[in-house]
């Protein structure tokens, strides 16, 4: 399976920017990357980065509703999502995580709401700076995903990123050999719990990429893509880390 290299824009972008995702689409169609690329912008652009993208450039979403409809102000379902052109979702982030307490349990009928709807599910997970520190990452991870993950899951319609909560706009990464190790780990998990399903299934990195350190991290053992958050706001930084990509996971 390619690798995927995804990005996140959080509650950064207005019209003005869907410039970048014109950029982005014109160098696709000018010179194909060896890797998927998808772009998640906030759910008010994401009509628009549709048609920007011209089926160029996936567009994806950074959150769902486990409901398809209701009486859930301000929330935006997955269905609403695929209905405006998105592809996939991120799911339990650690910022829905931590600033709005997403539970595992949340993040799994996210999940469930994604596959209805036909999206991917980018499914995301990590340890605290706290919880490494303890020695607790593998096992952080561990739980998270058998909390997270539903066990119908199947390698086309699930990601996992992996996102240590403390390297996320820090500018700070994990050594690779720290990376290897949780992404080793994961991949256990996975194959242990979903068998053949598990061991093909995407592990994304996430966690401060950015031009300068993507092509060594996605050469790592199990990196099978990265979620990029800042770095991917300019298309000309986007650019750089996607063809960073030079195999297959």
């Amino acid at each position: 399976m390619r690798q995927l290299v995804a990005g996140n824009w959080k509650m950064n972008g207005t019209s003005a920017a869907l410039g970048e995702i014109e950029a982005v689409a014109k160098s696709l169609a000018d010179k194909p990357a060896s890797c998927d690329v998808l772009i998640c912008p906030p759910a008010t652009l994401i009509a628009r980065a549709a048609a920007a993208a011209k089926n160029r450039v996936p567009i994806g979403g950074q959150d769902c509703h486990a409901e398809a409809s209701g009486a859930f102000t301000g929330d935006v379902s997955a269905e609403m999502l695929r209905d405006a052109g998105a592809t996939a979702v991120i799911v339990g982030h650690s910022e829905r995580r931590q600033y709005h307490g997403e539970t595992d349990a949340i993040v799994a009928a996210k999940a469930k709401a994604a596959w209805r709807a036909g999206l991917i599910a980018i499914i995301c997970i990590g340890e605290t700076e706290a919880q490494r520190l303890a020695g607790h990452a593998l096992n952080i991870c561990e739980s998270q995903i058998d909390g997270s993950l539903p066990g119908d899951m199947t390698a086309a319609n699930t990601a996992i990123a992996y996102e240590p909560v403390w390297a996320i706009g820090t500018g700070r990464t994990p050594t690779n050999a720290e990376i290897v190790e949780v992404h080793d780990h994961i991949r256990r998990c996975l194959a242990k719990r979903c068998g053949k399903q598990g061991e093909n299934t995407r592990i994304l990195y996430g966690g401060s990429v950015k031009p300068s350190n993507a092509r060594e991290i996605l050469a790592l053992k199990n990196v099978g893509g990265a979620l990029v958050g800042g770095a991917s706001l300019k298309a000309t930084d986007f650019e750089a880390i996607f063809r960073s990509s030079s195999r297959n996971s």
